[in-house]
């Protein structure tokens, strides 16, 4: 049974209120460092990306039932001891997967219809149509990997563009009437753009390599709104220079650490890096594309929910 939680990062109030309504007893601590605290007393914890739980942390924890952290990413978590412990894990990708999701696009129009240049052009005083005339989105093939919840929002929201849209999923039968599930070797062969969708994981850190651009057949437009370690951003560089990928929408980047602060601070960036920041073929936000107004409440909403219906399981066993 789950009596005590404590909140460690700031979240919408409604995350207390309706805990507090359904009797959990709710302790916030966004100040002491975690070593600081009793974590022995508490059977849950909620936290954002700010801070890391390892085996240190979960050691000391002894009656944690759960780690609920707000959003989609766990890598924050050493996610194999909490499970040798027992502990569950609970996330909230479904609260920003359509965040996620309208970001791309808006990215992917951005790019494609030179808006953010030609913008830039106007307010210094250069009016040229023909060299920003446009790529519409629609007849083109859109590859996306990884098919889970903003995976499969980013396809329900390209629907209506006229394009054809393929999917590529370790899982097996997750392609719906919105993107034909394919392998690997389609996506590589057809795709125009790339989406990018997948958790960091062992396996997906540096996925998007020199070698993995060069199996497409044609050059493309690459987004990433997953994680910024899934993109080794030197080998994006040699394929902007070399026309490989035509241009690059990066939400995340390669720099970030695992609570996604300023990445400018006290850092040295390789050439790389200053490269993309200076090229028109680059649109960069920072880390924003699940970060809305409407997400923040719907994955608290959707976390106090799992962490109900985690409780009514303990009451049954």
């Amino acid at each position: 049974m789950i009596k005590k939680i404590l909140i460690l990062d700031k979240n919408h109030p409604f995350i207390i209120y309706k805990l507090k309504k359904k009797g959990f007893i709710c302790d916030e601590n966004y100040n002491d460092p975690t070593n600081q605290i009793n974590l022995s007393t508490y059977d849950g914890v909620i936290l954002r990306s700010r801070l890391k739980i390892d085996k240190e942390f979960i050691e000391k924890a002894k009656n944690l039932k759960f780690i609920a952290r707000i959003g989609s990413g766990t890598e924050n978590i050493d996610k194999d001891h909490a499970i040798k412990k027992g502990i569950t894990l609970i996330s909230s990708p479904e609260g920003n997967k359509d965040a996620v999701a309208e970001h791309a696009i808006g990215m992917l129009l951005c790019m494609m219809n030179h808006i953010i240049h030609s913008h830039q052009q106007i307010i210094t005083g250069k009016w040229s149509r023909e060299t920003n005339r446009g790529i519409e989105i629609m007849g083109k093939t859109i590859g996306i990997i990884g098919y889970g919840n903003t995976g499969k929002s980013f396809a329900k929201k390209l629907s209506g563009f006229d394009a054809k849209i393929l999917c590529y999923d370790i899982l097996p039968k997750v392609g719906d009437i919105y993107a034909k599930q394919v392998n690997m070797s389609t996506i590589f062969k057809k795709s125009d753009v790339i989406s990018l969708h997948v958790p960091y994981t062992k396996r997906t850190k540096g996925m998007i390599n020199y070698d993995f651009i060069k199996r497409f057949y044609k050059p493309f437009y690459l987004i990433n709104t997953s994680r910024g370690g899934c993109l080794i951003t030197s080998h994006l560089a040699k394929a902007l220079k070399n026309g490989k990928i035509y241009g690059a929408c990066l939400d995340v980047l390669e720099y970030e650490n695992f609570s996604f602060n300023h990445i400018f601070l006290n850092q040295k960036f390789h050439k790389s890096f200053l490269y993309l920041i200076h090229s028109n073929k680059v649109i960069f936000t920072p880390h924003i594309a699940g970060w809305t107004k409407e997400s923040k409440f719907k994955m608290d909403k959707k976390i106090v929910e799992k962490i109900i219906f985690l409780n009514q399981k303990f009451h049954k066993t």
